[in-house]
């Protein structure tokens, strides 16, 4: 027998709780006969079972609907103990609540109980205790009134409604709400130990998410996408059964909501056993779908998720199947991936990144390093190219890698480019005044494409150059050859009108994007900058073994550079070696380590007029 009870209610007396008796003799006193016999004629007629108790709980007289519903006879009920025939001492509370109406301490009581009848079907039955009037001062106690209702049919209705309420009505699988239901309930409950087994404890969650199912949609209509979606949920049962029967545990397969669905594997016995379960549902929706008289291929993209339940909420478990469904998708899409903390700990610090970058630049927590650009011919540093660092209150010095790109995807690079322009000019500015005998240096400054695209670049730097009174042909801007080869309308004229001003425009990275030659010679531009991957092949010293193709290339691009009316600047030049060869070839300037790592300013201020002599190993140059 199980059930349920309502909670305490007020104490007892003339309640509202309260009512007259069914009569009988113990409890006639003030009655007429006719009064009596009408209210005992009510009591048996009653197709509601009842019973009068005394204040110990045994029945007094019991009515016929009571005796039925028990299998007995009325008579041989009485002087019985209720409590045992209706099951309310099966747990402590209900009996407590139970004994205070008894007692007159308590207004009413009503419990759920599971009773089996007398046909063998188990029926749910509701029943209520109440007190009755107290008695008149020459009757021996007042008695209380139980009753017992069959509710089986609410009960099954409430089942059904729920099931509804639960379960998705285009594949019938449970839906989101009975998933995580399930999903605390396995998460709250100690697991089963079986002291012969190794323990477990643990639960795996395969989260996957059907790749391009919106074109089935959009193509062929909701009704085939949903007879899709049935059939998908087909495929998933069958393959969560089949790993269910040849393990422990159970498997709950559900619809989240769109194309999404989740097995969840309560008491998992490992990663294997997941990853295992991941490739049989991968291959399973591998096979085409007939439906309808048209066959359809899809693929699915799964996250797997397996760990101790120990520590484990539902919000976790779900962040980091979400996390890795993600990861399945940017993988290429039709694969598993399983969750990685060391890869999820990089996306925490992304995102903690992200939404701290736009008041950071507010606060003024970025600063600029510069690294000189070395002249290959003598050795004088013509120019600097700045370099913005982030002073982090928690992750410390980052690098540009580190949140450049982070910025470019959020749109604060348009903020933090301006900064960093304006920064970066006032301080060339500041050198050339310090040191009037001297050849000013250019400030090489990086923009992002987006930046021209989101901003009045044009603008922005007129208004710079005015602001701090530096020379329009000081000032150097470098794009990426990505974003520069793919220039048209807006983002050209706007190089075009920079390249007017006499701002000179550099192609960064130059020799790792499209190297559409044709094009080159139509964009203002003004230099070149190799990418460092072709220098390295340069190296003779440390045992590094040159690449004469890198020798060549670099060659090649230096000799049509200038005849093109550009000059070239070498990136990553780590060794003398590197440097004599890329001077032998044509190249103009050079840029790395051999010279300089990036530096503060008061650096480069003791840098200005002085020329390198690189040694064998290392430049002269001070380095950090």
């Amino acid at each position: 027998m199980s059930g349920t009870s309502e909670g305490p209610g007020p104490p007892a007396g003339r309640a509202p709780g309260t009512v007259r008796p069914p009569v009988t003799e113990r409890h006639a006193a003030g009655a007429s006969p006719s009064e009596l016999r009408d209210y005992r004629a009510a009591f048996q007629a009653s197709v509601l079972a009842m019973a009068v108790l005394d204040p110990e709980g045994q029945i007094v007289s019991a009515n016929d609907a009571l005796a039925g519903l028990l299998g007995t006879d009325a008579a041989a009920l009485a002087t019985q103990p209720a409590a045992d025939l209706v099951d309310l001492a099966s747990d402590h509370r209900t009996w407590h609540a139970y004994r205070e109406v008894l007692h007159g301490r308590r207004s009413r009581f009503r419990c759920t109980r599971r009773l089996k009848h007398p046909d063998g079907r188990s029926l749910w039955a509701e029943i209520t205790v109440v007190p009755m009037d107290p008695p008149s001062t020459d009757t021996v106690s007042g008695g209380v009134l139980l009753s017992v209702a069959d509710v089986s049919d609410r009960r099954e209705l409430q089942k059904r409604l729920r099931h509804l309420q639960m379960h998705d009505p285009v594949t019938r699988l449970p839906n989101r709400t009975l998933f995580f239901e399930r999903l605390s309930a396995a998460l709250d409950t100690p697991p089963f130990q079986d002291d012969s087994l190794p323990p477990h404890g643990r639960i795996g969650l395969c989260y996957l998410d059907l790749d391009g199912f919106k074109a089935v949609n959009d193509t062929m209509g909701h009704r085939m996408g949903d007879r899709l979606l049935a059939a998908v949920a087909g495929r998933l049962t069958d393959c969560a059964e089949s790993d269910g029967s040849d393990r422990s545990g159970s498997h709950l397969v559900a619809r989240l909501g769109g194309d999404e669905f989740a097995i969840l594997v309560e008491d998992s016995t490992g990663t294997p056993q997941l990853t295992e379960l991941a490739n049989a549902v991968l291959l399973s929706l591998q096979q085409p779908f007939d439906l309808a008289g048209q066959r359809l291929s899809v693929s699915a993209s799964i996250g797997v998720v397996e760990r101790a339940s120990a520590g484990t909420s539902p919000t976790g478990l779900m962040q980091a199947a979400d996390t890795t469904l993600y990861w399945a998708k940017e993988d290429g899409r039709a694969r598993w991936t399983l969750f990685d903390p060391e890869r999820n700990a990089h996306r925490m610090t992304r995102q903690a990144l992200s939404s701290t970058l736009r008041p950071a630049v507010e606060r003024g927590e970025f600063t600029l390093e510069y690294q000189p650009l070395v002249c290959m011919a003598d050795g004088s540093v013509r120019g600097v190219e700045a370099l913005v660092r982030w002073n982090h209150p928690q992750f410390g010095l980052l690098a540009p890698n580190r949140f450049v790109a982070i910025a470019e995807e959020d749109g604060t690079i348009v903020q933090l480019g301006r900064w960093v322009l304006r920064a970066a000019c006032l301080q060339a500015r500041r050198w050339q005044l310090d040191h009037p005998d001297e050849p000013p240096l250019f400030i090489s400054v990086n923009v992002a494409v987006r930046q021209v695209w989101d901003s009045d670049l044009v603008a922005d730097v007129a208004e710079i150059l005015d602001e701090t009174g530096l020379d329009a042909g000081l000032l150097q801007l470098e794009l990426t050859e990505s974003a520069v080869m793919g220039s048209a309308g807006r983002p050209l004229r706007a190089l075009q009108a920079l390249s007017d001003m006499g701002v000179r425009i550099a192609i960064d990275d130059f020799g790792t994007g499209y190297s559409n030659l044709a094009y080159l010679s139509r964009l203002p531009v003004s230099v070149l900058k190799l990418d460092g991957s072709f220098v390295r092949g340069f190296r003779y010293d440390d045992g590094a073994h040159p690449s004469p193709a890198d020798e060549t290339i670099v060659e090649a691009m230096v000799q049509l550079a200038h005849r093109l009316g550009l000059t070239v600047t070498a990136e990553c030049v780590e060794t003398a070696g590197q440097a004599e060869r890329l001077r032998r070839i044509g190249c103009d300037t050079g840029q790395g380590w051999l010279y300089s790592r990036a530096v503060a300013p008061e650096r480069i201020a003791e840098l200005i007029g002085a020329k390198s002599r690189p040694s064998p190993s290392r430049s002269s140059l001070p380095r950090l």
